[in-house]
């Protein structure tokens, strides 16, 4: 499966979970039995951890589909990244997106004029630049951050200086954003 197949696959997943009309709704002991011994996922999800936005189901996707990376406020930190290069390394896999949400709980901590305590504070630390880059835009802070945080991450992953860029340059992988609407059940691509 080339890069535009397979991001042709999650949009139609979507499509499908958006219209109600699943192909994946249960997984049957055929699939769970077929990637016992292996898998071959088709695409990268960096989402967030937050309950409400799990990437099989908003995909319509079975098991060994999709390699998913979850961290709340789908921050890029180096075991993140780590993870994705071992898919794509290791498994070939042709798509990476980068799928950040609205109303998303990391971003609102963000937007909270309070000091952190905890390994929260990174995740905050992560986010802040999106923030400050919207903080004067037209509209809903909450939401313009959020995009904005998808395209940071999908312009650091596509970088010269990123493990990604050789793969990128050879046709072999495209990363790319995505925006879920909790209150639509749709993917939007925000960074082609």
């Amino acid at each position: 499966m080339n890069p535009d197949q397979a991001l042709q696959q999650l949009i139609e997943g979507n499509a499908r979970f958006v219209a109600g009309q699943m192909t994946h709704p249960d997984e049957i002991m055929e699939r769970r039995l077929a990637v016992r011994e292996g898998q071959k996922p088709f695409a990268v999800v960096l989402a967030c951890s937050d309950s409400r936005t799990p990437p099989l189901i908003i995909f319509d996707c079975q098991l060994g589909d999709l390699f998913i990376v979850r961290i709340a406020g789908n921050v890029a930190g180096d075991h993140a990244i780590g993870s994705m290069e071992l898919a794509v390394d290791e498994f070939g896999v042709p798509l990476i997106m980068v799928l950040g949400h609205r109303r998303c709980g990391a971003v609102y901590a963000t937007l909270q004029d309070r000091e952190h305590t905890g390994n929260i504070s990174k995740i905050v630390e992560h986010i802040m630049p999106s923030v400050e880059k919207v903080r004067n835009d037209p509209g809903d802070i909450w939401d313009n951050a959020a995009r904005a945080h998808v395209v940071q991450i999908v312009e650091e992953l596509r970088s010269p200086q990123s493990h990604f860029y050789q793969y990128i340059q050879q046709g072999k992988l495209k990363i790319v954003g995505g925006f879920y609407c909790i209150d639509t059940w749709q993917v939007e691509i925000i960074t082609p």
